[in-house]
């Protein structure tokens, strides 16, 4: 059985993490280029623990610019098995209100500039993300978070930005069933799940995008005064998460730590060592094994 570490990605209004013993910020190379910033490693309740402010310190990095998979390869780098995504979005319901925490379960990924796989040419690989979510990281989130109202579910749209949406971009967007909308989940959960780590997003709405005839375009006075109420009750989430998911961690039930068992395309003989090299940490398990190593 292995030993759980968490992972958490800190979004807009997230910056750190109170309470980390021993806590230090350490610099992390990858093959895919620097993270959005160091990462703060240290112990909460007795369990391991990695922050990632995806924006860096002092949000230096727009949604197109965060680099996605430097930031997912740096978390598995340093033993993560657990990552809990925590990000501002806009709702796309009357019933998902400026304050609520939302469980996303699904996403519609619109980004369309941004390097979204590990994978590629050299090393071709299919993961399904049919459900892009870990439901039992999910349910640990619900659960840990208290003071706040939590939707369990929900569908995420995830926009390239930086600008918010027009009329009518968000009134076609709910006409397709999406629930909140964002700037930075994808292609974060894709290559979560390449990286065979469990992946929860944690969406905390900030606004009602600017379909709501009540509060019309997006102010953002009103969204960072949320956004500071917000990140007292995503701190106090995340500092519940290690008595729900323990110091020692089986299997995930789910999956989520075998997708690659299935999803290497390209023969043995064909793969390009230096891609494989580059794959050393996000998919050395299947990798290691097929190969030999």
């Amino acid at each position: 059985m292995m030993k759980t570490m968490i992972g958490v990605i800190g979004g807009s209004g997230l910056y750190e993490i109170d309470g980390l013993e021993g806590a230090s910020w350490v610099k992390v190379k990858t093959p895919w280029g620097a993270p959005s910033d160091q990462v703060l490693v240290g112990r909460l309740g007795g369990v391991p623990m990695a922050f990632l402010p995806r924006h860096g310190r002092g949000h230096r990095l727009s949604p197109t610019d965060v680099p996605y998979r430097a930031n997912i390869d740096a978390l598995k780098r340093l033993g993560c098995t657990d990552v809990i995504s925590v990000s501002a979005c806009g709702s796309l319901r009357e019933d998902y209100a400026p304050g609520d925490f939302v469980i996303v379960d699904q996403f519609i990924d619109r980004t369309f500039a941004r390097e979204k796989s590990f994978f590629g040419a050299g090393c071709v690989a299919h993961v399904s993300v049919a459900h892009p979510t870990c439901p039992r990281l999910g349910a640990a989130c619900a659960q840990a978070a208290t003071g706040v109202r939590v939707h369990r579910g929900g569908t995420y749209l995830a926009m390239e930005g930086p600008q918010f949406s027009t009329l009518a971009e968000s009134r076609l967007y709910r006409q397709w069933g999406a629930d909140v909308i964002g700037m930075t989940n994808m292609p974060e959960a894709k290559l979560a799940r390449e990286a065979e780590l469990c992946y929860a997003s944690v969406a905390m709405v900030t606004d009602y995008d600017c379909w709501h005839e009540a509060h019309g375009a997006v102010d953002v006075a009103e969204v960072i005064a949320t956004l500071t109420a917000n990140s007292g009750h995503a701190k106090t989430m995340v500092a519940g998460l290690p008595a729900l998911l323990g110091a020692d961690r089986a299997p995930c039930p789910h999956g989520c730590d075998r997708a690659l068992d299935h999803a290497i395309m390209t023969a043995p003989s064909a793969r390009d060592p230096e891609v494989l090299a580059k794959l050393d940490v996000v998919s050395g398990r299947v990798l290691g094994r097929v190969l030999g190593a």
